[in-house]
């Protein structure tokens, strides 16, 4: 899947790590804030940050082979990202229930671990073709 991901990778999202434990997904991810994420007010737009968090919500609830869409998705900007800062976001699966999931991610900065958002992903499993 993270292969195919053309939209993340021409974002220069980096996969850093993905898995399984007990049968729920995770997945780690990171991104630089470049000066075409910047907006009027000096600070990155949410929905890079949006972007981030949501690429990673995919690998984590992909992560155990079964193919898996979100069906709702929403996000707290906690802080700001800015020009140079590296992101990194950090997504573990909550829940599974039936085809339904819930995952959440958190995305702080690298250089001092601030939380810059809060997200929370909701899933669905697609039944095998």
């Amino acid at each position: 899947m993270w292969d195919a991901d053309g939209a993340s990778q021409a974002l220069g999202i980096e996969l850093l790590d993905v898995g399984v434990d007990e049968g729920l997904g995770h997945a780690t991810t990171r991104m630089t804030v470049t000066d075409t994420q910047v907006n009027g007010h000096a600070i990155q737009h949410g929905g890079y940050i949006f972007t981030l968090a949501d690429s990673t919500f995919a690998l984590a609830c992909n992560a155990t082979g079964h193919t898996t869409v979100a069906s709702g998705a929403e996000i707290n900007f906690i802080s700001s990202g800015r020009l140079g800062d590296t992101l990194v976001a950090t997504g573990h699966e909550r829940a599974r229930y039936g085809r339904n999931g819930i995952t959440d991610v958190t995305v702080t900065r690298q250089s001092d671990g601030g939380v810059v958002a809060e997200f929370r992903g909701r899933s669905r499993t697609l039944p095998p073709r």
